[in-house]
């Protein structure tokens, strides 16, 4: 257990009262939190963010043996969500869709490595049914039945609501019969009205967000949460949105780990507007989101750094600013390299491990819900670990 820092010895001396809070276990309030985010004391919020992060994990580190599917990236949504680059139409340069025997030929690439979860997302395709994804998951199961299934966005739960004519309950309830284990956090971008309709119209409200979790939860289904930080939300709009994520979690204790997810602006039209190229966040930035997301959520137990996005440097840095979960393995990321993502496609599994010891942390290898797999790793020969893999695909 690392010590408690001294609020007196903090260059900003609106930090101090929150840490007095934080030291005596007061739960944040939003003014609280937006000050976090305007302080540019960020060694002292760091050193603050740590030591809630001590007081919850010790020096555990987590990360799992995952790998990535995309079934799809055609998307009904394509022309009004400006923030994404993954999308595609139908007919589009670049659109696929895969058949389930090009989905299980892709997962098949887990057999004799160490993935333990399969994370499964994509695009809003007009035309695959409820169908398609529950045979999916039954098919994942039989071939792979060790590996858990964490899948489908609230935007894609409530999609297939629609082209179902049904409720989001219903969805949940086949899917979960048919494998689901938990659900990814995606698809939350930043929760303020104003700026949905600034980057994605036509994509859930932030309520019909929580709602879909809210229903998932109900059912015994688990999720993670996210923000999508960096483009035009400000700090209000950022507390806002934790506000809410952790309003819910005091409702349903359903979040299993919060993930702040850094904008890329490359073949965008946000960035394009915005006449912006690269990576859009400062690592100053990647800090303090991670950092103040530990201080305000009290009743989260981890935070994760998604390493695709804000490299594997960034992502070994904030382990000292309150994180304690690292993205895994992943195999192959497509996503965010769509977005200008200059990373690999995968990280091995002897390199997370390095990755966590080489920032002073213990490295724990987790299953979906935070249970310790293996914390012992001074005698691992180099797992068969996956290497990038593109699968063939078809036109969508």
């Amino acid at each position: 257990m690392i010590a408690p820092p001294n609020p007196a010895h903090f260059r900003d001396p609106a930090l101090r009262p929150i840490a007095e809070k934080v030291l005596g276990g007061t739960r944040l309030d939003p003014a609280d939190g937006i000050a976090l985010f305007e302080t540019s004391d960020v060694l002292s919020l760091g050193a603050l963010a740590a030591y809630a992060n001590a007081r919850k994990n010790g020096d555990r580190v987590f990360f799992s043996a995952n790998q990535h599917l995309n079934p799809t990236n055609v998307c009904v949504l394509r022309n009004t969500c400006v923030f994404c680059s993954f999308a595609r139409l139908p007919k589009e340069d670049g659109a696929y869709t895969r058949s389930l025997e090009e989905v299980y030929q892709e997962a098949a690439h887990a057999v004799g490595a160490p993935t333990t979860e399969f994370h499964i997302v994509g695009g809003l395709h007009p035309k695959l049914r409820l169908s398609y994804y529950a045979e999916m998951f039954r098919g994942l199961k039989e071939r792979h039945p060790t590996i858990h299934i964490k899948a489908l966005t609230a935007v894609e739960i409530a999609h297939l609501a629609r082209i179902e004519k049904t409720t989001v309950e219903a969805v949940l309830l086949a899917l979960r019969d048919s494998g689901l284990d938990t659900m990814p956090g995606g698809g939350a971008e930043v929760f303020s009205t104003a700026v949905r309709a600034t980057i994605a119209e036509r994509k859930l409200t932030g309520q019909e967000w929580v709602d879909v979790h809210r229903t998932a939860h109900r059912l015994g289904i688990r999720t993670n949460c996210t923000m999508l930080y960096g483009h035009v939300e400000t700090a209000a709009d950022r507390i806002e949105h934790l506000t809410m994520l952790r309003d819910l979690q005091d409702e349903t204790g359903g979040f299993l780990t919060y993930i702040p997810l850094a904008y890329h602006p490359d073949h965008n039209e946000l960035g394009e507007e915005m006449g912006r190229v690269g990576s859009a966040t400062t690592g100053y930035e990647d800090l303090k989101n991670v950092a103040v997301a530990r201080l305000y959520f009290d009743n989260i137990d981890h935070i994760k750094t998604h390493w695709p996005m804000v490299t594997p440097f960034m992502s070994q840095v904030v382990l000292g600013f309150g994180c304690d979960d690292v993205e895994g393995t992943v195999v192959y990321e497509r996503v965010y390299h769509e977005a200008g993502a200059k990373t690999a496609m995968h990280l091995p599994y002897r390199g997370l491990v390095e990755l966590i010891r080489a920032a002073g942390k213990r490295p724990v290898e987790r299953d979906s819900f935070y249970r310790p797999i293996r914390d012992a790793f001074d005698d691992l020969e180099e797992p068969p670990v996956a290497g990038a893999f593109a699968p063939s695909v078809h036109a969508a």
